[in-house]
């Protein structure tokens, strides 16, 4: 069997996920929520940024929170200057985790390309 795609070099991707009793809990969409809740301070600047609701947005904060069983973003109750959102230490350290998890998915898969020519290079098998 030929077709134009034939001799395409083929790309190995991975998505790393945390699951909970079978329900995604974090992944890059909630840790880039939390990114710019972080950067912003704002819950609903974030939302705004990825193109949520501020409800879709607290959604998955509470779900998150419910799931690992912690806060993970603490409100600050406006004053002269305003509200705003604040993550939590351990907020941070799930982002640090997951970052980690990142580059060493990232690793992964640049080695296994190296080490897999005869897979990912039909034309040259």
């Amino acid at each position: 069997m030929t077709g134009s795609g034939d001799s395409k070099e083929f790309d190995i991707k991975a998505k790393i996920w945390l699951e909970k009793d079978g329900e995604p809990v974090f992944g890059l969409g909630r840790f880039i929520l939390l990114e710019k809740i972080e950067s912003s301070g704002s819950i609903s600047s974030a939302a705004k940024e990825l193109g949520y609701s501020y409800k879709k947005a607290w959604s998955f904060i509470n779900l998150m929170e419910k799931r690992f069983g912690f806060e993970l973003v603490s409100k600050k109750i406006g004053g002269r200057h305003g509200g705003g959102s604040v993550l939590t230490e351990k907020a941070k350290n799930i982002m640090n985790m997951y970052k980690e998890l990142l580059e060493k998915e990232k690793t992964f898969l640049k080695d296994y390309h190296a080490h897999t020519p005869h897979l990912l290079h039909p034309s040259k098998h």
